[in-house]
């Protein structure tokens, strides 16, 4: 079970909260992926093998529990967050990991052990890897698969729609009367409310609309996560948490060292 403390808002802390979280959120990963790593050397049962399956997926859920509240008080830093790295950001879909790269880690995790062990599969042994899927277990990874790429497209249409809406007649309009009142010099203390308060009006719906997008998109991550993880066996499961722990934690940890080379090499 995560032991992480639930984020907290305040207008004093900004992002610094989350991000906070999402640092502590990482150490906890790094610390299941030893736990899953060493639970491969050893003669766990099933039973055991499901219970940590159970506090890892857990702790994914933690991850977009915190996400989707604090996007409740600030979606943009959601959408845009610097706690990520520059590396992470170029391969963002709507804050966060497209839901179908789950199925090309999984299969080029399965293909890269299908070769490893090629002699003993040959041979009709078992080897309880990705490199070992049933012809059942890929037909339901295939299934899912269609119905996340589905969906996964339906949320970026959405996106794209919604993005397109910062130039409607609403948002063409604020601008023209805020540029008006900045021409006519009326920007004393009333002037400046007025133009305030129609800023944020507009921009309400405009973010209301972002928060319901980057929920269904994290919905579908998690979904995608926890449909693979049921149709996995105990140790090939084992095996595909492994492969997105490593991923994730590899690309956070290389993007930081090149966002820090690249600074230095700026300064």
């Amino acid at each position: 079970m995560s032991k992480l403390p639930f984020p907290s808002y305040s207008q004093e802390s900004g992002t610094d909260s989350f991000h906070k979280f999402f640092e502590r959120w990482l150490v906890e990963q790094n610390q299941h992926l030893k736990e899953l790593v060493a639970s491969e050397a050893t003669k766990l049962t099933d039973e055991k093998l499901q219970a940590l399956i159970g506090e890892v997926v857990e702790h994914y859920e933690s991850y977009y529990k915190a996400k989707s509240k604090w996007a409740k008080h600030d979606v943009l830093a959601m959408l845009s967050p610097t706690w990520r790295s520059s590396l992470e950001d170029a391969f963002l879909w709507i804050g966060g990991w497209r839901p179908s790269m789950a199925f090309h880690l999984l299969y080029s995790k399965s293909g890269l052990q299908f070769e490893a062990k090629l002699k003993e599969l040959l041979q009709g042994l078992r080897t309880s890897d990705l490199a070992d899927l049933s012809a059942t277990q890929l037909a339901q990874v295939d299934d899912i698969q269609k119905r996340t790429i589905t969906e996964e497209r339906e949320i970026t249409d959405m996106m794209a729609r919604h993005q397109e809406t910062v130039a409607d007649a609403s948002m063409v309009e604020l601008s023209h009367v805020v540029s008006e009142m900045l021409r006519a010099n009326e920007t004393e203390e009333g002037g400046r409310k007025e133009v305030e308060d129609k800023v944020d009006s507009t921009l309400m719906p405009k973010e209301e609309g972002l928060e319901e997008i980057l929920q269904r998109a994290d919905d579908l991550r998690l979904r995608t996560l926890q449909g693979i993880v049921k149709i996995l066996r105990p140790k090939q499961c084992i095996h595909f948490l492994i492969a997105a722990a490593e991923l994730h934690l590899r690309l956070h940890e290389w993007g930081k060292k090149r966002d820090t080379s690249r600074r230095v090499n700026i300064q």
